[in-house]
């Protein structure tokens, strides 16, 4: 019997690329997904692909928005926060706009989302949360201004959550992919090492939420090198002319 069979999952950032892989993942493992993105036309489409599906859109950048539809939610038995947006920006192109909105969606909407859910989960003393990150959150990286702060961001929010639920029933997890083929990574003009379909992404998120395990980081080799520069000193990481 499959750990998502009867279960329901609110999907946030479910309309494109992994997401919507994950949201297939876990119809065709019998959970009933909850899918909740901007775009309304590719939610329904994704709705009606899945049979088994809700469709509620919504903008993690606007509090009513997420209050509204974390009411029409209701209970669940997890979350999963994808939500994400990405524009390369090196610090000689400085966008402001750019790099706020890359923090208010991939980090503070989780924010948001997760103070309509965790009083839930906390009182049940039972489910579980899933955070997508990014290896880009370990160390800064060139052309990451705004986006490699969000993920930081969201990879600490988890350390958090997870120290302070380690003794409840609520299973916290952060899980951190490399590069992914999407409309976002079609941006980049540089070589994505390890570049993944997302089906196959969406596959190692599965795999992760079917345990207890804090902390996923794929794909390997790749995931190793990033973190492996943590350890390096500064002259090293970044040393020039």
């Amino acid at each position: 019997m499959s750990p998502f069979e009867g279960k329901t999952y609110w999907l946030i950032g479910a309309s494109e690329g992994l997401g919507r892989e994950i949201a297939k993942g876990l119809a065709l493992a019998g959970a009933h997904v909850i899918v909740s993105a901007r775009s309304k036309s590719r939610l329904l489409e994704l709705a009606n692909d899945l049979g088994s599906a809700t469709a509620l859109p919504m903008d993690v950048t606007c509090p009513k928005s997420v209050m509204y539809t974390a009411q029409a939610v209701g209970r669940v038995d997890g979350v999963i926060y994808n939500a994400g947006v990405y524009e390369p920006m090196h610090t000689q192109d400085w966008d402001v706009k750019a790099a706020i909105s890359m923090l208010d969606v991939n980090f503070a909407g989780a924010l948001r989302v997760l103070h309509h859910i965790m009083p839930q989960l906390i009182a049940d003393d039972k489910g579980d949360v899933t955070l997508v990150g990014s290896l880009a959150g370990y160390r800064g990286l060139p052309a990451a201004i705004g986006y490699g702060a969000s993920k930081a961001a969201l990879i600490s929010l988890a350390e958090t959550m997870r120290y302070d639920l380690r003794n409840s029933g609520v299973t916290v997890r952060i899980v951190n992919p490399g590069f992914i083929k999407t409309r976002l990574t079609d941006k980049n003009s540089f070589v994505m090492p390890q570049l993944m379909k997302p089906e196959k992404a969406a596959s190692h998120v599965l795999k992760a939420m079917e345990h207890r395990r804090f902390r996923t980081d794929f794909p390997r080799p790749f995931s190793w090198l990033i973190k492996a520069m943590q350890l390096l000193p500064d002259w090293v990481v970044y040393r020039g002319k």
